[in-house]
């Protein structure tokens, strides 16, 4: 059984890779936390070139393993995803989240993005590329028999449209995380790791892996059983240090993925 590489979304980060000297400073301290590779999010280092993305990636000895985009830009701008994907050498890009105008629709319009992603997936595919869906809860709104995730994941092709479950907003939505991953096998070469804890008002936050409720073990042996081969750490608000969070996660799961 080959184990998965540790990566980290550079959207943790976000408030320190504005520019090309601070996302050049950020990368060699995700590689010194032990990362083996990162998410690019454009949106948040959108003036930082994709050369310079990819020299500071190099030189820090980090794997760009996938790219996160709106789906506006995949409607739009597609050709230049393309470019800049492959000036990073990297094969694999996703989805941020279905736009609300689909949802609105109920489960045809959930059907409408299955089929239009797909198109777009087929067009990445033929550029040698893998186009993921990253989820969120809202996807998990009961639509008769089934949920919206079901059909996104039941209506689209899966040869152009792949999975990145998110298991933050897999528990979020009401769902089990590693069910998840067990049921899109095959379909997905990043997972998002992300915890949820619960505060003593009762609030609910994103906290780093293992120090929240979610099952891990459970989760990873789901990761492993279905050979997915990136778990990518996300921690959408931190409350300490961004770095330090990720080195709590990355710790956490070097033991747990390496015990």
């Amino acid at each position: 059984m080959t184990k998965p590489q540790l990566a980290a979304q550079v959207y943790t980060i976000r408030d320190f890779i504005k520019t090309a000297d601070t996302f050049a400073a950020s990368m060699q301290r995700v590689r010194a936390i032990g990362y083996d590779g990162v998410q690019l999010d454009l949106e948040h280092h959108p003036d930082v070139p994709a050369a310079a993305i990819k020299r500071a990636c190099d030189d820090a000895g980090l794997t760009i393993c996938i790219s996160h985009f709106g789906y506006e830009l995949f409607e739009s701008e597609l050709d230049a995803i393309i470019e800049r994907q492959q000036i990073w050498q990297c094969n694999h890009t996703a989805i941020v989240a279905m736009p609300r105008r689909y949802h609105e629709e109920g489960a045809d319009g959930y059907r409408r993005f299955a089929a239009e992603a797909s198109a777009i997936g087929e067009k990445l595919t033929t550029a040698g590329m893998t186009l993921s869906y990253h989820n969120h809860s809202f996807e998990f709104v009961r639509l008769g028999a089934q949920t919206g995730l079901d059909i996104i994941f039941a209506e689209s092709d899966p040869r152009h449209l792949h999975a990145e479950i998110d298991t933050y907003w897999v528990q979020h939505g009401g769902a089990d995380p590693a069910d998840w991953i067990r049921r899109v096998a095959g379909r997905m070469t990043v997972v998002h790791y992300k915890d949820m804890a619960i505060l003593p008002t009762g609030e609910q936050v994103f906290a780093e892996v293992g120090e929240g409720n979610l099952n891990w073990p459970a989760i990873l042996d789901a990761t492993l059983a279905t050979n997915v081969p990136w778990i990518v750490v996300e921690q959408d608000r931190c409350r300490r240090d961004p770095f330090e969070s990720l080195a709590m996660s990355y710790q956490f799961l070097h033991q747990l993925v390496w015990q």
